[in-house]
């Protein structure tokens, strides 16, 4: 290891970040006195669990925060960019993990918005178009300036948010969780785009919480955790074990377990079920499978292609046309939460905040959301607020949640503590099917590992299990089998077997399962 901040005006050295603190209202602090040092010409990974301070402390940077204390340093000149223009103009670009780009305007209006009088923008297109193709030759990057950004998939919008920075001549680029929205084969192409780059001398500093990716791209790797520096080291003299547990702070069980596949009966089956989105636009399209006693049945795909319409859908929180759903042998027409609840079927939400969780009541109260009006929770229409305090203080403790009375509102909890809340209520009612939507999304990787490690003793239990998340390596890990999704349709059935991930990432982005196999 390294020390974590050389304070030297190293030729070498293009960055340097010392002691920035950064809190917001509430006593929210994002960044405790973080140190950073980025030498030219390198790749260098930011890794921290999601709230660890990395993308506030390159918000800093980049001017879209002003830090509270600390100083800053680039091309070792003390620097204080007051916006993202300011930045910009001093060649440092910042590719956000939630793109910044209007849909309705064309690639070359989108790459010079915002730098130029809007009656230059208008009448000078030509040239900027030419510029454009050029560099989308020269880098590689096959974008048609002239496409409207609408039109245009994920990974292609994401190649025009690199480019606008390169167009703004970036010394410095700086690309917050670029793969979170890329199929494998475009996470691939966008790593060894930014390799081939930093051959040529951009310096890049890759925002990221997956370490399979710190090892293929990075050079050095910068750990932050609960807003503080840990440690900066070396790619090629660590490892995946001892960078999780820089970031979690304790050893980390990397690989799951689980009992060989041992499928009973089918517990759920859908045919042909029909969704339209909140547009009414058709989301999913005749949409059919079952998932079986014992078994993990995963839904992959990028984001955005019906998984959230399904998942509520079959959750019976979105209207839905469909042939049959079947729950244990019973044909469901109605599906409310009580009669879902009764059938078996419990359902682990995609957003903890929005529709797991009522953020002003207390932890127990949240324990007890869906069965408040259930023994023993309630005799002759009379809360047992002794017997719903037992009850919560035996699942904090069964489910290892960091609280400090049940009493407390669920609101000061940590998302990983949130999240398990959410899965204790709903796992501690044994369920028959288990309908599960992101289930570490947005929590750290001690608690990844928590709530992973549940859902395998679920299925290892007896439950049938349908897990729908963009994660692939949690598809990979968790499924018995995978179904892909695109434009919600089902493209084809693959196996959890590691050699398929190719055929999963052409799946994923629209091919046929008769062309990949």
């Amino acid at each position: 290891m390294e020390d974590s901040m050389p304070k030297n005006n190293d030729p070498q050295t293009i960055l340097r970040m010392e002691e920035i603190h950064k809190s917001f209202p509430g006593g929210v602090f994002a960044n405790r006195g973080v140190n950073l040092e980025v030498r030219q010409g390198e790749i260098h990974c930011l890794l921290g669990e999601n709230g660890a301070g990395k993308t506030v402390l390159m918000s800093v940077l980049y001017g879209l925060y002003k830090p509270d204390a600390g100083s800053i340093y680039y091309k070792n000149e003390k620097f204080d960019a007051r916006n993202p223009k300011d930045a910009i103009q001093n060649r440092i670009g910042m590719v956000h993990q939630h793109f910044m780009l209007v849909e309705t305007l064309s690639v070359a209006e989108n790459i010079i918005l915002g730098q130029y009088k809007p009656w230059k923008v208008l009448n000078n297109l030509d040239p900027v178009i030419k510029k454009i193709q050029q560099m989308s030759k020269d880098y590689g990057l096959n974008v048609d300036p002239t496409s409207l950004v609408q039109d245009l998939s994920v990974g292609e919008q994401q190649r025009v948010e690199i480019l606008k920075a390169l167009y703004h001549g970036a010394d410095l680029l700086i690309l917050d969780e670029p793969t979170a929205v890329l199929t494998p084969q475009e996470s691939e192409h966008l790593l060894d785009f930014l390799r081939q780059l930093a051959d040529k001398g951009l310096t890049i500093v890759f925002i990221t919480h997956k370490l399979e990716e710190v090892m293929q791209i990075s050079d050095r790797v910068t750990i932050l955790r609960d807003g503080k520096t840990i440690a900066t080291v070396n790619t090629k003299e660590t490892n995946p074990p001892e960078l999780a547990k820089m970031m979690v702070g304790r050893d980390v069980l990397m690989d799951l377990s689980k009992k060989e596949k041992q499928p009973g009966k089918i517990i759920f089956s859908v045919k042909n079920l029909n969704v339209k989105d909140e547009r009414g636009l058709p989301a999913v399209k005749n949409f059919s499978f079952e998932v079986y006693e014992r078994e993990v049945v995963g839904i992959a795909g990028v984001s955005g292609n019906g998984q959230s319409e399904l998942a509520l859908a079959l959750a019976g929180l979105m209207n839905s046309e469909f042939d049959s759903i079947i729950l244990n042998e019973i044909s469901i027409t109605k599906r409310d939460l009580t009669r879902l609840n009764q059938l078996g079927m419990a359902h682990i939400p995609e957003d903890r905040q929005k529709m797991g969780l009522i953020l002003p009541f207390s932890v127990s109260e949240n324990f007890i959301a869906e069965t408040f009006n259930d023994r023993p929770f309630s005799k002759y229409g009379f809360l047992q607020f002794k017997t719903i305090k037992n009850y919560s203080q035996s699942l904090v403790k069964k489910f290892s949640i960091r609280v400090g009375d049940v009493d407390e509102e669920i609101a000061h909890l940590s998302g990983g503590n949130q999240q398990k809340v959410v899965v204790a209520r709903e796992l501690d009612r044994r369920p028959k099917f288990l309908l599960v939507n992101q289930p570490t999304r947005g929590i750290d990787i001690g608690a990844t590992e928590f709530v992973r490690q549940q859902i395998i003793a679920e299925r290892d239990g007896g439950a049938a299990i349908l897990l729908i998340s963009t994660d692939l390596e949690e598809i990979f890990a968790l499924s018995d089998r995978i179904l892909v999704m695109f434009e919600g349709q089902v493209m084809g059935e693959v196996s959890p077997n590691p050699d398929m991930i190719e055929q999963v990432g052409l799946l994923m982005a629209g091919k046929t399962i008769e062309s990949v196999l």
